[in-house]
């Protein structure tokens, strides 16, 4: 049975945007090229964890990854779920080699492969291992592939770091429960880094990879600074079009994990970027890879949004550090140029949504703090740094310092704020992201995913003496409620791409 091959109209995006050739994967409709099916492989006694759906290269693909006990032959089996009958795939289901390769630190074996071929608005059930040694079946649906969707974005949960590994547990999986209870047709789910506080812990992946919406939705990992120095990352999540010469590495070749990677989901081009590796040139090789993405696959977009852990306008422990302080210098002005839409990132543990940046500059000085609309014009960008998804760790807005960095002070306008930042918040409760991917805009909503009480590990274990807005003088909001929602309007002149529309007489053109 082949999962579908039909031309998709004008959405060639299906097609042009294959799997590159560093990611090396096998396919339905390459497996099913001849109408034979994969012969069905004889039972193994392999204990098969940490599965785990991700993002593949474009609508039509899904990534599946998990960890087994033995190097024994490891597929994927997978047909629509409406076929299933009493527990039991049909005869003709979809059966898909995987690359299983041994795991570096913690024994066992790596398995991923890739699902291709997929319907639009179709369920689908799929289980890994092999006949006689399968695993549970799991179900994912594709929706259209053309029009509007939504994505939640997922900051930091970092399990591990509370000290106490089932309550940043708990708070991790009440959050994805919460997020994907209010939006159940949301399609993806972006990760801003720090799946865990120790990269080599598997204690810590099995509690991070516990949820079973981590089978049903597709992940699209991130890798953070606690997920370095091991291999375990890059082990749990195979990823597409993924790029890993050592300018887009961290550490030594032994434990070094994350590369660039992009893919392009219905009207946007993602570019995931592993801010880890920023020295010795890294920083240039990230806007260079940037740069080429775009150049190749941006026209095939609407919008362009990077993903990447460190927060470069982080308003609070991170603020002034030596490494955030050189990506304000390196990053800005390339993004602007290259017609960057929204910038998702983590790793401070806060949320903050930042003025229009053109060039590293506010763009239009008018802007007030906490707009609830406002449009880009050429070259501007918005950057959003996500708070904490599990509770496990907050960390405190700081008060802006021109003597750590002169180029970082106060907003004129609310002077409490860094100058970049039109909104700052911390409550010490869980919180999400999601964006609302429309034709002609983008809208950006921080929405509270827990309350003071548990779970929330932070707080329950005394390490934050307050909760609550206005640092714990205000009660409480209840699940659901929204911190910061803004309508991002971008500029869509001359094919919106702002490098090809500099002049002042395009820019004062938009402004009126």
């Amino acid at each position: 049975m082949k999962l579908d091959n039909r031309p998709q109209g004008s959405r060639e995006v299906l097609r042009r945007v294959a799997v590159g050739a560093t990611a090396a994967v096998m396919s339905v409709t390459a497996a099913l090229g001849s109408g034979l099916t994969v012969a069905a492989h004889a039972a193994d006694d392999a204990t098969l964890t940490g599965i785990v759906l991700g993002v593949g290269a474009n609508e039509s693909q899904r990534v599946v990854s998990w960890y087994s006990s033995a190097d024994t032959a490891q597929v994927v089996q997978v047909a629509p779920t409406s076929r299933i009958v009493n527990g039991e795939f049909p005869k003709d289901a979809v059966t898909i080699p995987a690359t299983v390769t041994a795991n570096v630190v913690n024994g066992g074996y790596n398995a991923h492969t890739t699902i291709d071929g997929l319907k639009e608005d179709t369920a689908y059930s799929y289980r890994v291992g092999a006949e006689g040694g399968w695993s549970p079946a799991y179900s994912f649906k594709t929706q259209d592939f053309e029009g509007d969707f939504d994505f939640l974005f997922f900051g930091d949960p970092q399990i591990g770091a509370s000290g106490d590994v089932a309550k940043d547990g708990a708070g991790w999986q009440d959050t994805l429960n919460v997020a994907l209870a209010a939006n159940p047709d949301t399609e993806l789910l972006v990760s801003g880094g720090d799946q865990v506080e120790s990269a080599n812990t598997e204690k810590q992946w099995d509690a991070f990879l516990a949820p079973d919406k981590l089978r049903q939705y597709p992940w699209a990992a991130t890798i953070g600074n606690h997920d370095v120095g091991g291999k375990a990352y890059e082990q749990h999540f195979w990823t597409p079009n993924t790029d890993r010469s050592a300018p887009y590495y961290n550490g030594s070749a032994a434990t070094r994990s994350g590369g660039d990677y992009w893919y392009v989901y219905k009207d946007v081009l993602f570019i995931d970027l592993n801010s880890n590796a920023y020295a010795s040139g890294s920083d240039e090789a990230h806007i260079g890879y940037v740069t080429d993405v775009v150049k190749n696959h941006g026209a095939d977009a609407k919008y362009t949004v990077l993903v990447y852990h460190h927060s470069i306008y982080s308003p609070a422990s991170h603020a002034n550090d030596g490494d955030n302080q050189q990506r304000r210098k390196d990053f800005p002005t390339a993004f602007s140029n290259l017609g960057v839409d929204l910038v998702l990132q983590g790793h401070d543990h806060s949320y903050t949504r930042s003025y229009v940046i053109k060039n590293g500059k506010k763009a239009h000085e008018d802007e007030q703090p906490g707009a609830a609309q406002v449009a880009s014009g050429p070259g501007g960008v918005i950057y959003v740094t996500a708070n904490s998804a599990s509770g496990s760790k907050y960390y405190d807005i700081t008060a802006p310092d021109p003597a750590k960095d002169p180029n970082y002070g106060p907003d004129p306008l609310n002077p409490k704020s860094h100058w970049a930042n039109s909104v700052e918040n911390q409550e010490h409760v869980r919180t999400y992201v999601k964006v609302k991917v429309t034709k002609n805009k983008l809208t950006v909503e921080n929405v509270r995913s827990g309350t003071c009480a548990a779970p929330n590990a932070a707080v329950e274990l005394g390490q934050e003496s307050w909760c609550g807005p206005d640092s714990g003088a205000g009660a409480a909001q209840p699940v659901g409620s929204t911190v910061d929602k803004v309508v991002i309007n971008p500029y869509r002149g001359n094919g919106h791409r702002p490098d090809k529309v500099k002049t002042a007489a395009a820019e004062s053109a938009w402004l009126q």
